[in-house]
């Protein structure tokens, strides 16, 4: 399979394809049915825009990214951080994620969130006093991280390996020694990830419900996904630790040999769990179910349809990518600077089309695509300086 630097091709085009979803989620939330808007606190919305243009098309859509695009992402993150770290040692492998990951977080979340945001307090409060939005955007919105939240949370999670690398490597190289048994079981590697999926994400969820956040400063994430995130990590450097062309990432792996078993399981899954939903919801309107019946109704189905969605595209995209094109590879290598800085775009076409009598699927098509491109042709020019390229 080919390779460039190191780093499996179909690992890059794929996290690279993630991050186009993470432009086409936020585009599609402003016109999701159950969107709304809070003027006393636009980042305590459900999105930080929202129009009156409504589609559930756009609900399944936003949802079904939701179930599983975060949780494969730190997986993928996972992966390489292993054996970065035994050939690079802890110091040098901190200084670098600091340089990589904490320099473009700090720099996103002090001075490119805020010009996205602004659009939201234009819409809020109708005017451009830039010291009441300052104002407001520390003591009421309480320094929003937006996307790049998962850099903080990422630059965490590495900087916690790092340090404690040298405690925790007899038992990680334990770990990835019994998961490469399973690499010929496909159904075993299906089941042990749902297993560890409940046993993350269940009695979280049931504590304290699926949309509270928890964070300090501009670093946040969600409540009840706090160990899913960190476990799906951990597994992706135990599945990272042969290497990645070995153990489950290996071409005869069961993991990696049935990617129509696996698409086809993540279709049914979700169908299930939107079935489900809507039976669990009607349910608690009526008072047949309390909200904790509802979450141990639902949840389980949460957790099925993300294991089955990570498995499908980890595989897919496995198949798919032998070689490179370079359409894709301009993608990848741009797409850390589209996660961090696409967010401006979508707050800003979202804003400006909110009385244009469009479609919402119209309106998302064209949030999605102007951010898409805007973020990416801005990507690929700042990267020619070499200053940045140093950190993108």
């Amino acid at each position: 399979m080919g390779k460039r630097q190191d780093r499996a091709i179909w690992l890059d085009y794929l996290r690279g394809f993630i991050t186009v979803l993470v432009v086409a989620h936020h585009s599609s939330l402003a016109y999701t049915t159950f969107a709304s808007f809070n003027p006393q606190a636009y980042n305590a919305s459900t999105h930080p825009i929202v129009d009156s243009a409504r589609a559930y098309s756009l609900d399944l859509f936003e949802d079904f990214n939701d179930v599983f695009f975060m949780s494969l992402m730190f997986l993928i993150s996972g992966i390489f951080v292993l054996p970065s770290l035994a050939r690079k040692g802890s110091s040098r492998f901190i200084s670098d994620r600091f340089r990589r990951l904490f320099i473009p977080f700090a720099i996103a979340v002090t001075f490119i969130m805020p010009l996205g945001y602004l659009a939201s307090w234009r819409l809020a409060h109708g005017n451009d006093d830039l010291h009441a939005f300052l104002v407001d955007y520390i003591r009421i919105e309480h320094w929003p991280a937006g996307p790049p939240w998962f850099i903080g949370i990422l630059f965490i999670f590495n900087l916690l390996i790092g340090l404690f690398y040298f405690l925790c490597r007899p038992v990680l190289k334990r770990w990835a020694t019994s998961l490469a048994t399973l690499s010929g079981r496909p159904f075993a590697i299906f089941w042990r990830g749902y297993a560890l999926t409940l046993i993350l994400f269940l009695p979280l969820v049931l504590l304290f419900g699926g949309s509270r956040w928890i964070g300090f400063g501009p670093f946040a994430i969600q409540l009840c996904r706090i160990l899913l995130y960190l476990g799906y990590f951990v597994l992706g450097m135990i599945i990272g630790a042969a290497g990645a062309g070995n153990g489950l990432l290996a071409d005869n792996s069961g993991l990696m040999r049935y990617p129509l078993l696996w698409a086809i399981l993540c279709a049914l899954a979700y169908t299930a769990l939107k079935l489900a939903g809507g039976y669990i919801q009607h349910g608690v309107d009526h008072g047949h179910l309390t909200e904790t019946q509802a979450r141990l109704l639902y949840r389980p189905l949460w957790s099925l349809s993300c294991v089955a969605s990570c498995m499908a595209f980890l595989a897919v995209f496995h198949r798919i990518f032998r070689s490179t094109r370079r359409a894709w590879e301009s993608m990848a290598a741009n797409a850390y600077g589209i996660y961090l800085i696409h967010y401006i775009f979508v707050l800003w076409l979202q804003y400006l089309m909110l009385s244009l009598d469009l479609p919402a699927v119209a309106k998302f098509a064209l949030t999605f695509a102007g951010s898409l491109a805007l973020s990416w042709i801005i990507t690929a020019w700042i990267r020619r300086i070499p200053l940045v390229g140093k950190y993108l």
